[in-house]
This record gives structure tokens, C-alpha cells and sequence, in this order.
């Protein structure tokens, strides 16, 4: 059997998947050759596409042997059985991946820019390439994915030598491939035109996937009362069938026009998820610093406008979570530790959870911490406030990054943890 091209492999690999349509799926195309080939799936199952960007973590002198891989957010997976016969040191490990993580960096860049990747926890991935020889690849996606939280991971590709499902070892639940030959030398044998997908060709398949994916937001100014008698201003954005709403939490005396909480929610936005950006404080308040650190005060605005936005048609039925920065981060967990709290999961970004140590260990919403890997006082205050929190809780450090994660990368990291945080919990209400 002959494929025309990726494209026409892509065809033929949808025709046995047909089953996964609507059933919550997401596509994940190995780059370079593996996003054309999944495009055509993800058309045809009406699915989000994304690419599964993987580095494998090669022994030094044997570079084609496997001893882990990375993974985009900061996933890492390790092969103790080949780090101890082959003797690498902790030393060579760390050069191993400090070059691939930055070869990880430098693809996602070039492939997704600032926008954040599909989520996948809690939901079935489909991991799809142009084919499959060693195999070492596709074990490396799969890892990684199912690292991710992904619920069930189907690896499907449109060749692969007979009886090559042995040589995953049960890293993908179900595996599916239109051509398994006896003879088999090499993929580019079995396509009449397997020239190299441009890096062109990949963006552009993302793309053309987003834009038919991408959810319709309306958004609207909108004003929220507060018990106090003070009305705050804030900006609503709900995208047609989202799966929640957060409500941001501003730091430091900044409000909704926070340009780093304006690109993680529109990140959210992208995702399916609904934003409330607003003003803990008015412009009268703001003005005497002393408020910005009253947690007490802000965690009531922030309890308020909650109360607020569960009473909205947008909002109905849906679950509502906090994404709190800096001393708003405080506001947030304070608010969250409250008996009557609905809130279904809530993300700190840089934040001062001592400001609200005690209300740490009455919060049951699940709690993600991202604090930045140079920013050494918050993040030894974190370290401690996980300590003191029962509910479930991550610390995710973003390696490199300072206290406003300004540096390359990092906030679209910070976006991507949200992301998969709130989306995975809010499936689970």
C-alpha cells in the first residue's frame, strides 16, 4: 500500500476513527510530519488540533538510546532502568536536558507563539504521526501526554512495522494504523511524495484548526455591587459553551487593565473558559497603599463579585474558579477558606499566600501555586503555604523566571498551568 502524501494518509487514518467523534477528543500531531497527517483527523472528527512536543533525552554517547524525554509545562519523564545500566551521571543528565529543554523552547515559539496548548487532562488524546520505525518517539508522546492528565491515549499512525504495538509497552491504550508490512525499511517507502513538511506548513495547519475552533467570546463591560455600598468596574468575557468562569483577582493595586492577567485570561478564553477581570478597589481607594495589602478587604470584594456573577445568565450552573497575582493571590485563598465557598479550583500566580496563612488550611478547592524559579522570597513563601493547605495542591515553578514573569515564555507557561488546572477540575464538577 501506497499513501499520495500526508494528506491522503491523513484521510485514510481518519476513516478508522470515525468512533471518536464526540467523544471529547483532542489530536496531537508530532511535528514536523505528524501535524498534516493529524489535521485531516482532527477535521474529520471535528476535533481541536494541537502538536505533542517532545524531546528525547538521548545517553550521551549513545544518543539514539532513550533515558527519558521533556515535554512541554514542564513535563519530564525518566527511564531509571537505562540511567542506571548505562551509568549517566546526575552531572550528564543535567547537560543532557538543559540543551533539549532549550531545543523545546526554541520549537514551541516557532510553532505556537504566545498561544497557549489545547489542554488535555481528564480527556482522550490522539496522538497521531506519519508513521512509525523505532518507535522511540511515539513512547516518548505518549509518556508525556499521559503525564499531562490525559484520561485515555489513543496512538495512531498510517504505517508501522508488524507488530510494532509490542515496542510501546502499553504506553498508549488502543493503537490504530492503516499499514502494518512485512517488509518494512523505512516510512518514506510506503508514501510516493514524502518530501519535508516546512515549519510553514505546520503553523499554518494550527491555524486553520484554531480558526474553526476557536470559541465565540461575547464579552461586555459590567458593573458589580458590593455589600459596602461601592460599585466596582470590571470586564465579563464568556466564550458559547464554556466549561467555567474565573474571576481574577488583581496584585499590588493593579486592576483589570493588568496587561498580564488581560493575556492569561484571553489565553482562558481560547480554552473555553470564562473571564471576570475587575477592580478589587476604586480609583479613590486605591490611592491609600495600605488597602492593597487589607486582605481581609479584598477577599470581600472578591466574595462579593463571585456572589454577583453566580446570579448572571452566562453563568449559570457553571462552576466558578479564582486566579489571584501577588497580594491578590492572598484575597483569593482567603476568600476560597470560607465555609460557604463554592469556588471550584484556584490558581496563584506569583502570590503572597502568607498574607491569608490563616485561612490556608480551611481551603477545599484544589490550589496550583506558580511562583517563578528566581523569584527565591516568594517562592520559599509558597513552599511554606503548601505545607499548611488540606486540600489537593501543586507548586509548579517556572524555571527562569523572576517575580513578574517577564522573560520569554514565561507567562505563556503560566497561562498553559492555569489552563490545564481549571479546565481539568471544572470537567470533574
Amino acid at each position: 500500500m501506497f499513501f499520495s502524501d500526508r494528506t491522503d494518509a491523513g484521510r485514510r487514518l481518519a476513516g478508522l476513527l470515525d468512533r471518536l467523534k464526540g467523544h471529547d477528543v483532542v489530536v496531537l500531531g508530532l511535528p514536523r510530519g505528524g501535524v498534516p497527517v493529524a489535521a485531516e483527523v482532527a477535521d474529520a472528527l471535528d476535533a481541536p488540533l494541537d502538536i505533542c512536543l517532545v524531546r528525547k533525552l538521548g545517553v550521551p554517547r549513545q544518543p539514539e538510546l532513550a533515558m527519558g524525554a521533556l515535554g512541554e509545562g514542564g513535563v519530564r519523564v525518566l527511564n531509571e532502568r537505562v540511567l542506571r545500566e548505562s551509568g549517566v551521571t546526575e552531572r550528564g543528565l543535567a547537560e543532557v536536558e538543559r540543551r533539549e529543554h532549550a531545543e523545546l523552547d526554541q520549537r514551541t515559539r516557532r510553532y505556537r507563539g504566545s498561544r497557549p496548548s489545547v489542554p488535555v487532562e481528564g480527556r482522550t488524546v490522539l496522538v497521531v504521526d506519519d508513521g512509525l520505525a523505532t518507535g522511540a518517539t511515539a513512547l516518548a508522546a505518549c509518556r508525556v501526554v499521559r503525564a499531562r492528565g490525559a484520561a485515555r491515549i489513543v496512538l495512531a499512525v498510517p504505517v508501522a512495522p508488524r507488530g510494532w504495538t509490542v515496542r510501546l509497552g502499553g504506553e498508549a491504550d488502543e493503537t490504530v494504523s492503516v499499514h502494518t508490512p512485512e517488509q518494512f525499511f523505512a516510512i518514506g517507502q510506503f508514501y510516493r511524495d514524502f518530501s519535508q513538511t516546512a515549519d510553514a506548513e505546520v503553523v499554518a495547519c494550527l491555524d486553520r484548526n484554531r480558526a474553526a475552533h476557536d470559541p465565540v467570546v461575547q464579552d461586555s463591560d459590567v458593573r458589580i455591587p458590593t455589600a459596602a455600598g461601592v460599585t466596582l468596574a470590571g470586564r465579563l468575557a464568556v466564550p458559547e459553551g464554556a466549561l467555567g468562569t474565573v474571576l481574577f483577582a488583581h496584585g499590588s493595586g493593579s486592576g483589570r487593565r493588568s496587561p498580564r492577567n488581560r493575556e492569561v485570561a484571553a489565553a482562558l478564553n481560547r480554552a473555553g473558559l470564562g473571564t471576570l477581570l475587575f477592580d478589587l478597589l476604586t480609583e479613590a481607594e486605591a490611592v491609600d497603599r495600605a488597602h492593597v495589602f487589607d486582605t481581609p478587604l479584598l477577599a470581600g470584594r472578591l466574595t462579593d463579585a463571585t456572589e454577583w456573577l453566580a446570579g448572571r445568565p452566562e453563568s449559570e450552573g457553571l462552576p466558578l474558579g479564582y486566579f489571584g497575582a501577588s497580594t491578590g493571590a492572598a484575597a483569593a485563598l482567603w476568600a476560597a477558606g470560607d465555609p460557604e465557598s463554592q469556588v471550584t479550583a484556584v490558581v496563584s500566580r506569583g502570590g503572597r499566600p502568607d498574607l491569608a496563612a490563616d485561612r490556608l488550611a480551611r481551603v477545599r478547592a484544589p490550589t496550583l501555586l506558580v511562583v517563578g524559579g528566581r523569584d527565591t522570597p516568594v517562592l520559599d513563601l509558597n513552599r511554606r503555604a503548601r505545607s499548611l493547605l488540606r486540600c489537593e495542591s501543586r507548586l509548579a515553578v517556572v524555571d527562569g523566571a523572576t517575580h513578574l514573569f517577564e522573560e520569554p515564555g514565561a507567562l505563556e507557561e503560566v497561562a498553559e498551568l492555569a489552563t490545564s488546572w481549571f479546565s481539568g477540575h471544572f470537567r470533574g464538577q
